[in-house]
């Protein structure tokens, strides 16, 4: 069907702020249909729409020709409508079964039909190939696996459309390859599949087409076979941005001063005998495939997980074995958590009191924190990063993935932090704000502040570093000067081939 899915003239105003304008397409049915754009362009915003979470301000969404006005997300749910989200929310105590069933479970008169909930769990579980049983509790099983519980859960409510929200950001390569395999399958059932990822690869090898938009507005719809990465992104983001990280300004690497060293650091976690050197406005590189520890090796290294060997010098300094979060910052260190919504900002913070966070002395009166000086700082590091809104009374929690990471780093940049562990610092963002995000960190080394940057993109750790280490199971297996970077050359240290 030409137009199984069809948004006529959706239009979305919260307080403040248009999130969708007149937007109208379709989708056809059972094809696998991208929406694509840059963090803030609606995608997410339409999706709720389609899904009964709010309704439109203005517009019709029409399902195989008739409009459908869906209450709440039950609504939908009940119409065949379900989503996979990318924060998998399960109940860890809970079993497999009881997480699918949960609200819909089958019953024998008042009592819960436990031995049914597991049988057709498990029968789901079977079709979709996955080996793990419906009896196991959900707590132990890993983010892929508890990502097909929820696709099992949209095939027990007979789902007809099934949407999948930046499904990859927390998956293996191998638990990547198996949801693609899935997904084919669910297509050729006639499932009708909307799919948001910022990954162009993904985008080129899973789906058909390609809705995009951008700034709230719809731009087109493309066959994916017959276009190129290039023009996606010039409709993106309405202007050539270089596909992948590159350096704009010169290095400003001094190899003669060390701002950190690490020395036969070991932890818990399960990495060892870690040494090497930070060097003042360098931006060092940590590359490493899933399970390499480079995350582990941060956090033990900024005080917020244990060690029991090694030592770390700031500026010629052994900072303390018992060292915390908080000794860490004083001294002069900044961690930006991969773990953006849990650790890098308070939900119910606004921008002036998150971005105040790490640098609360500086706005004492006395006994009392004085606001206005906080708004007045987040006004002034909410133009240097390019935050949008750059209200400080707005709720970071309602800011694009982007704009997020930029309040995040406002509120380093208020601090007099010399060094940032960067991790995973464009992880989840479309790429316009990344490349804002890479004209930010060449800004701060500029200003003589130093950079340690952890991420699992070959092109930016390629384009962004001065110098690139590469992690395996928990050890540091390589070193790259600048111009020995070869992608070839990369892989083969960080999946453990032999270098020849």
């Amino acid at each position: 069907m030409e137009k199984y899915i069809e948004f006529q003239n959706i239009t979305k105003v919260f307080p403040g702020q248009k999130a969708l304008d007149n937007v109208s397409f379709s989708v056809r049915e059972g094809e696998i249909h991208a929406l694509l754009g840059e963090n803030g362009a609606g995608k997410s915003t339409l999706l709720n729409i389609l899904h009964g979470m709010f309704p439109a301000t203005e517009g019709k969404v029409f399902i195989e020709g008739k409009e459908v006005k869906f209450k709440s997300a039950l609504d939908a749910i009940d119409f065949g409508i379900a989503k996979v989200h990318q924060e998998i929310n399960v109940i860890p105590e809970l079993t497999v079964a009881q997480n699918m069933m949960l609200g819909g479970e089958p019953r024998k008169g008042v009592l819960l039909d436990k031995k049914k909930m597991e049988q057709e769990t498990q029968a789901l579980l079977d079709k979709l190939g996955c080996d793990f049983r419906a009896d196991e509790k959900v707590g132990g099983l890993s983010a892929g696996k508890k990502q097909m519980i929820q696709i099992a859960k949209a095939l027990y409510m007979n789902a007809k459309v099934i949407s999948f929200d930046e499904p990859t950001s927390s998956l293996s390569n191998a638990e990547v390859k198996t949801l693609f395999g899935i997904i084919r399958d669910l297509k050729k059932q006639g499932i009708t599949i909307l799919y948001i990822s910022h990954k162009m690869d993904e985008i080129f090898e899973i789906c058909d087409r390609a809705s995009i938009l951008r700034d709230g507005c719809y731009i087109t719809t493309l066959d994916l076979k017959e276009t190129t990465e290039e023009v996606l992104v010039q409709n993106m983001v309405g202007r050539d941005v270089s596909m992948f990280a590159q350096r704009l300004k010169p290095s400003c690497a001094d190899k003669n001063t060390t701002v950190l060293k690490v020395e036969h650091l070991s932890g818990p976690a399960g990495f060892d005998d870690i040494s090497f050197e930070l060097h003042k406005g360098e931006i060092l590189g940590f590359f490493g495939l899933v399970g390499a520890m480079r995350t582990e090796v941060m956090r033990a290294i900024f005080g917020a997980d244990p060690t029991y060997g090694g030592e770390v010098y700031y500026k010629g300094e052994a900072l303390p074995h018992n060292r915390t979060p908080h000794t860490v910052v004083e001294k002069g260190i900044g961690l930006v958590s991969e773990n953006r919504k849990e650790e890098g900002f308070v939900k119910n913070f606004d921008n002036a009191d998150n971005i105040a966070l790490a640098s609360l002395k500086k706005y004492m009166k006395g006994f009392f924190v004085n606001r206005k000086m906080k708004e007045e700082n987040s006004v002034k590091v909410g133009e240097t990063v390019g935050l949008t809104p750059n209200d400080p009374e707005f709720l970071t929690m309602s800011l694009s993935g982007g704009n997020a990471q930029k309040v995040i780093l406002a509120k380093w940049l208020s601090t007099d932090a010399d060094i940032l562990i960067m991790d995973e610092p464009t992880k989840g963002i479309d790429i316009g704000a990344k490349a804002e995000i890479y004209k930010l960190m060449e800004d701060i080394v500029a200003s003589g502040k130093s950079i340690i940057m952890v991420s699992s993109e070959m092109t930016e750790v390629v384009g962004m570093s001065d110098r690139m280490l590469i992690m395996r199971e928990g050890k540091l297996v390589g070193e790259l000067e600048r111009e020995e970077f070869e992608e070839e050359r990369i892989i083969t240290y960080a999946v453990g081939g032999s270098q020849s």
